[in-house]
């Protein structure tokens, strides 16, 4: 896996940008802001993944013009459309479909509930010189980490200047929306 200090490789994908598709490149966002925090889910609806993606959304970080925040998942972009209108999910959602993305994180999931090449749940943080500044996965996607990984990535956001409230990760359900 990458580690803190490393240089975050570039990437571009298919993301799902508002309502549209659209490719999302790495480079655009390091460039644009202090800081990127990336957030590695094996598929959409994981409940975990879900619980810590709704408290960024909740805690206003795709709100900030110094933070960008993308979600890659190992899904297609359809799913991601479906997941980000389900959830109100105001940041990029990528389709990492082929995992091309985790494995050059290092994130890279052998498999998972029958599922293969696709990226582990994990949370980064790239600050503009494009330095890992907070790097952490969980073994188990559906593993309870307390705090979450989200949560503890905050700390690196605020060395960066990226003054982000730190998120609130309810894994009991209370992230879901009327939508």
């Amino acid at each position: 896996m990458i580690d803190v200090g490393d240089t975050a490789p570039d990437f571009a994908a298919p993301a799902v940008t508002g309502e549209r598709a659209d490719e999302l490149a790495l480079f655009r966002l390091v460039e644009a802001h202090d800081a990127v925090a990336l957030l590695f889910a094996p598929a959409t609806f994981v409940p975990t993944c879900t619980a810590e993606l709704a408290a960024v959304r909740d805690a206003g970080w795709a709100d900030r013009d110094d933070l960008a925040v993308a979600a890659l998942t190992g899904d297609s972009l359809y799913a991601g459309f479906a997941y980000a209108d389900r959830f109100d999910l105001s940041f990029p959602v990528v389709s990492d479909f082929h995992g091309g993305v985790a494995e050059s994180y290092g994130l890279l999931a052998d498999s998972w509930e029958g599922h293969s090449d696709i990226p582990r749940r994990a949370a980064l943080v790239v600050d503009g010189d494009w330095t890992v500044r907070f790097a952490e996965a969980t073994a188990d996607p559906l593993d309870r980490a307390d705090p979450a990984p989200v949560e503890r990535a905050t700390g690196a956001l605020r060395e960066i200047g990226a003054e982000a409230d730190r998120p609130r990760v309810a894994y009991d359900g209370r992230w879901e929306t009327d939508n």
